[in-house]
């Protein structure tokens, strides 16, 4: 290591750090992008840090100091240290990457299908197609009963029906076959957006045409649905992790992934956005937005902790949408004006739909679509590392010995 202060012992390498503080590089990189660990860049190669040795000895003590378990509960729950060891995904200094591929960069070339080739790192993936998936006799009358039903509160019991193929059990003790099995849950995730059984042209082409779109359209969906495949161990990813660590099926992690994603917290955002953008005076949207944050009330989608410089995968959408789309510009530099925030990927989607005249709740389909192959991959890799999930509670109840 060339590093001018390297002559010192001031600063150590990689392997160094983490050899000290006990863990993995790949947690040693969660540090860094957590905030809790700086990285510095070494002369002689741009690809490689080091670290400051008080900085580690600092950190390592931190952790020796915490290992109470009502400290390590609350700091691996609560935007704290992680939880799991993953090599999925990164998030770092703004960025987000895949397996360490650029996910902004990638959104600007990269199918679904190359994302999940890239995510699923499975053999008979490189030419990953979403082959069409056979439906159960009866399908095509429930997805009629749920039509009159919010597409978020519908998916889950589509895809549960769509996805029974009674060979679950079977592919997936088959390294060789896991990746066609995956692509059909994908098929099926597809059919419940659509009505349509998917076709061998790629998913964000299938939806464009679905929704009426042109090229323009469908490069857009594609975009989003790049955007939205991973981001780390968020609610969604970590129940799929959960329900994959009993050893249930992708299948059900999907079913798991799709519960979480529902809530007005993860992707159920995109409707608290729809509900607040549709309520906006079009004709004094800063007294409006004004109003409701002296109430009390936050304009949702705006701000996310991990991006305290804004969300690098909404600027990349919004940045095709924004310059042609005067209203959903005006939300956003009116935000940035009075509260300092960016907008989120929630937002950026809900922009897309409105922009592009998509259906009613396609926001969060694109959403869900996309997350499915991350989902995916976090079930393969927990399945792989053969850990049941059981954290432990801290008990806040009366003490079971004290007298009534």
């Amino acid at each position: 290591m060339t590093n001018k202060h390297s002559e010192t012992s001031f600063f150590i390498t990689a392997e160094e750090a983490a050899d000290q503080l006990g863990v993995s590089r790949a947690t040693l990189y969660a540090y860094v992008s957590r905030g809790l660990l700086r990285a510095h860049p070494t002369d002689s190669d741009s690809r490689r840090n080091c670290y400051a040795r008080d900085d580690v000895v600092d950190l390592a003590g931190k952790r020796r100091r915490g290992r109470k378990p009502v400290d390590i509960a609350k700091s691996t729950l609560d935007w704290g240290m992680p939880v799991l060891e993953s090599a999925i995904t990164l998030i770092r200094d703004g960025q987000l990457y895949y397996r360490t591929n650029n996910a902004v960069a990638l959104s600007e070339r990269a199918s679904l299908e190359d994302v999940a080739c890239l995510l699923w790192d499975l053999p008979q993936a490189d030419e990953l197609e979403i082959t069409p998936s056979v439906l159960p006799d009866g399908w095509h009358l429930l997805k009629a009963h749920y039509a009159k039903v919010p597409i978020i509160e519908a998916l889950l019991p589509l895809f549960a029906i769509a996805s029974e193929d009674g060979q679950t059990g079977i592919w997936q003790c088959d390294e060789a076959r896991l990746a066609s099995g995956a692509a059909t849950l994908l098929g099926a995730l597809f059919a419940c957006i659509t009505g349509c059984c998917p076709d061998r042209h790629p998913l964000h082409v299938q939806l464009a045409t679905a929704w009426g779109q042109g090229p323009v359209g469908a490069d857009l969906v594609r975009q989003a649905l790049v955007l939205c495949a991973d981001h780390e161990l968020n609610a969604s990813s970590f129940t799929a992790r959960c329900v994959a660590s009993t050893e249930a099926s992708l299948r059900m992690a999907i079913i798991g992934g799709l519960a979480a994603l529902s809530g007005g917290r993860h992707g159920g955002m995109t409707e608290r956005i729809e509900t607040a953008w549709q309520a906006i005076d079009p004709d004094n949207m800063t007294a409006h937005i004004r109003r409701q944050l002296a109430a009390g009330v936050e304009f949702p989608g705006f701000g996310h902790p991990l991006y305290p410089q804004g969300d690098a995968r909404a600027k990349a959408l919004l940045g095709s949408i924004l310059p042609d789309f005067r209203f959903a510009d005006e939300i956003v530099e009116t935000m940035r004006a009075l509260t300092g925030k960016a907008p989120s990927i929630d937002f950026a989607l809900v922009a897309m739909r409105r922009y592009l005249g998509l259906p009613e709740g396609a926001a969060f389909c694109v959403f869900a679509l996309g997350r499915s192959v991350g989902w995916i991959a976090h079930a393969l890799e927990q399945r792989r590392q053969g850990q049941l999930i059981r954290p432990r509670a801290v008990y806040v109840g009366p003490d079971p010995g004290s007298s009534a």
